[in-house]
């Protein structure tokens, strides 16, 4: 009789334990395991274009369309490749951006060449409340400017000679271009190819 009260009051306990014991276990891990931290967000384009098989110009594209949509509350990306060559042909993107009190759009192209590098582009294109001399005055004191059209200038800049800012006139404001154009790009963190084995 002895031994049936014991088990009984031992079976009482045993979810008290086994709580215990889990508890125990999780705040043991909280302990000993760091977090892992949260997973930096993918912009749009980088995720469309690894997921139709682009991949000779992702490097390209995926640093191209991070300082795009940087600082953005949201964007989303309308992309066309080469659907017989998706990683041998050029791949041409249209990216609409959202800022808290702005909407932008961008293009960004890459087109892979024979050699193994790539030729990119980016423009980003915006409207700005001013007028497009007021804009050039206080951002492009410095710049070279040429004349296109009545409302068209182009501002150019020597330390910078593949980049170019477009101003339209467009009142009650300015549309702004800016572009920018890399033949031959090669991915910064590539690891350069070594001198061939020497013969013996």
């Amino acid at each position: 009789m002895k031994t049936v009260h014991l088990l009984l009051r031992l079976l009482r306990w045993l979810p008290a334990v086994f709580a215990c014991a889990a508890a125990g276990t999780a705040l043991a891990q909280g302990v000993l395991v760091p977090a892992a931290p949260p997973a930096a967000p993918q912009d749009m384009l980088t995720r469309a274009a690894t997921s139709v098989g682009i991949k000779r110009c992702l490097p390209a594209i995926s640093r191209l369309s991070a300082l795009t949509v940087q600082g953005s509350r949201s964007h989303d990306v309308l992309l066309d490749w080469d659907r017989k060559r998706p990683d041998a042909g050029p791949m041409f993107s249209l990216i609409g951006i959202q800022y808290p009190n702005a909407g932008v759009a961008a293009s960004i192209t890459a087109i892979p060449d024979d050699s193994g590098n790539c030729t990119v582009s980016a423009e980003r294109i915006s409207v700005a409340p001013f007028t497009c001399e007021s804009v050039a005055q206080q951002e492009l004191a410095s710049y070279k400017m040429t004349r296109l059209l009545p409302n068209y200038a182009v501002y150019t800049d020597d330390k910078e000679p593949t980049s170019s800012v477009s101003l339209i006139d467009s009142p009650p404001g300015c549309l702004v271009v800016r572009r920018y154009v890399e033949y031959g790009w090669k991915d910064p963190a590539a690891r350069p190819a070594g001198p061939p084995p020497a013969k013996r």
